[in-house]
């Protein structure tokens, strides 16, 4: 099992975008169950994790060229290295290589919180300005998921 600890969902990771919020709470109760699963629950874990990050950066995209967000290319690549590499990871995983799985399921359990708060916070804000003309309210009231989400 992975040595990083499980990434659980709490108001910390909240935006304030509610389409957002949802996508991610998703994302981060599939890493749970990555971070936890035995080795042969990875393929279909791993495969249910790639169909949504297809959707999730496939929303978030679609949100950054709708509204002709600024910083949007460096996102998008962004989004492009992360969805490559877990189809490479599949392909591996496919063949034998749980290391590689597990080093990925901790790589993004890492990454996440960062790409939240930098690069997905920017979004929120700016789909907000755009929105309702200011920053979205987001009151985080220290609370965390006491159950891994499936």
């Amino acid at each position: 099992m992975s040595h990083t600890a499980t990434l659980t969902w709490g108001d910390d990771l909240l935006m304030g975008h509610g389409p957002m919020d949802e996508i991610h709470e998703e994302f981060v109760g599939l890493i749970g169950r990555l971070q936890s699963a035995h080795d042969e629950q990875l393929p279909e874990l791993l495969q249910a994790m790639e169909t949504h990050l297809q959707h999730h950066f496939g929303e978030e995209d679609q949100w950054m060229l709708g509204t002709a967000f600024p910083p949007r290319d460096c996102h998008i690549d962004e989004h492009a290295a992360v969805l490559k590499s877990v189809g490479e990871v599949r392909v591996q995983l496919a063949q034998g290589n749980v290391a590689i799985c597990r080093d990925l399921i901790r790589a993004l359990a890492e990454w996440f919180p960062g790409h939240a708060t930098h690069l997905d916070s920017a979004l929120a804000h700016w789909l907000s300005k755009q929105r309702f003309g200011g920053k979205p309210v987001v009151i985080r009231r220290n609370i965390q998921s006491s159950a891994p989400l499936s």
